[in-house]
């Protein structure tokens, strides 16, 4: 598993959504959606939200690769872990994962509001609180990092 830097960590807790990507079983096209993060871990595993149970499930039920893109476009700033995921089914998550599905809502749900109230208008209906109770919860280890940063903006240094 890869270990996380406090930069990469920090900034992928501080994600509203990821982008996920999984091979498709049906033509070996690669297969994107956005995700909720509900736990990241130092160690390099992440708990991510998947509430439909259709494509990225049974992608990874036949291919167990993935990876998990996060950007910010504002400081021109993103990284992609990839690794391989499983399926946790929700008769199998513990009571810490559970509570943090439960924040993770409410933040969203929190940070919807404050941002209707500054006037950045969004969807009016607070969707997060129509979600359904999650099935399941997948479960990624990252084996590697890559930094989306291009070199010339980051003065050509390792990151």
């Amino acid at each position: 598993m890869k270990s996380l830097s406090d930069e990469v960590y920090g900034f992928f807790r501080k994600q509203h959504f990821v982008i996920v990507a999984t091979i498709d079983s049906s033509n070996g096209n690669p297969h994107t959606s956005c995700k909720g993060i509900v736990k990241i871990e130092r160690c390099g595993r992440i708990y991510l939200m998947d509430l439909y149970k259709w494509r990225t499930y049974n992608n990874l039920i036949k291919d167990k690769r993935m990876s998990v893109t996060a950007v910010d476009e504002h400081r021109f700033k993103g990284w992609c872990l990839k690794g391989t995921g499983r399926i946790l089914p929700s008769s199998g998550l513990t009571p810490d994962l559970i509570k943090a599905w439960e924040n993770k809502i409410s933040s969203r749900i929190t940070h919807r509001i404050i941002k209707n109230i500054r006037e950045e208008k969004g969807h009016g209906r607070h969707p997060e609180s129509q979600l359904p109770a999650p099935e399941y919860v997948i479960e990624m280890e990252a084996e590697s990092l890559v930094d989306l940063m291009p070199h010339h903006v980051s003065g050509g240094a390792d990151r």
